[in-house]
């Protein structure tokens, strides 16, 4: 089955521990609804560096990523369905692109 790459961008920190708790109980609906499709949970990540022939830079780019996960889905409007579901989008924190993972 084919796997699927979503890339979080936006989001943020909770500001308090029960919002904090809050958001996490979201994300762990989120996973536990799409089950066995999940194949790698993830993680949120860190500051990015951007390396371009310019050298590098601290700012993250354009449009930072905050964390990624690996699904599987029968096709790609399968897997955006399912990244539709996201608390970021739901929240509207956030956005999830979606890009096929390509066998070599």
């Amino acid at each position: 089955m084919p796997k699927f790459v979503f890339a979080y961008h936006g989001g943020g920190m909770p500001e308090t521990p029960e919002e904090g708790a809050r958001m996490m109980a979201a994300w762990n609906d989120w996973y536990a609804a799409m089950g066995e499709a999940v194949v790698d949970g993830g993680a949120p990540v860190g500051q990015s560096m951007t390396v371009s022939q310019g050298g590098v830079t601290g700012d993250g780019g354009a449009n930072p990523l905050s964390g990624y996960t690996v699904v599987q889905a029968d096709t790609i409007d399968a897997a955006c369905e399912m990244a539709n579901g996201c608390p970021m989008i739901a929240d509207g924190s956030g956005t999830v692109e979606v890009a096929p993972v390509i066998d070599m």
